[in-house]
């Protein structure tokens, strides 16, 4: 029986919990700073990149795909969760130390946008009784043009989005370089 080295469970505990600490504690801080579809003035400001805090809620996905279905990408993300955890304990991926730290950075993000999208931010928009089901996000960059002509507006994302873009990023980088599974051949005798 293949046993999973002692450490796997302990370091995606304490990097999915970091990182899920980093991105609840740096939304609100956002959202307390400034009020909601506003933000500070651009703290880069140049005509290749600009960057500032902006606050936005986005009740969709990646690019604003999907607004109103918070509910279903909240089924999504718990799916995603029990799936990752379901991968690297039971099919026993956290052998490997690369794949454990990949799929931590994911599930931080999973759940930090779980969060937001069970509306457990207590966001309330006027009129409304209920919180909204939305991300809350805030880091706001566009690249090229000017102030009166700006270039490139990017998505505003969230430090759960970057935790999500680096898990990806590492699984990739990891199928790219992965030594390919050694295979068994069945033994042939002759008759």
């Amino acid at each position: 029986m293949n046993r999973l080295p002692r450490n796997r469970a302990v370091v995606f505990g304490i990097i999915t919990a970091s990182m899920l600490a980093v991105d609840l504690w740096s939304k609100t801080a956002a959202f307390t700073a400034f009020p909601l579809r506003n933000g500070g003035p651009w703290l880069i400001d140049s005509t290749a990149v600009r960057f500032r805090f902006f606050t936005s809620l986005n009740e969709g996905a990646l690019w604003g795909f999907g607004q109103g279905f918070a509910w279903a990408f909240a089924l999504l993300s718990v799916a995603a969760f029990v799936g990752v955890l379901y991968w690297l304990f039971v099919m026993k991926a956290a052998e490997s130390l690369w794949l454990t730290i990949s799929l931590a950075f994911v599930s931080a993000g999973t759940l930090g946008n779980l969060y937001d999208r069970l509306g457990l931010h207590g966001i309330r928009l006027p009129g409304q009784d209920q919180p909204i089901q939305a991300v809350r996000d805030f880091f706001h960059f566009q690249f090229g043009g000017t102030v009166q002509n700006p270039g490139l507006d990017w998505a505003i994302f969230n430090v759960a989005d970057i935790c999500l873009v680096c898990g990806a990023g590492m699984l990739m980088i990891q199928s790219l370089f992965a030594p390919p599974e050694p295979t068994t051949q069945p033994v042939r005798t002759e008759s």
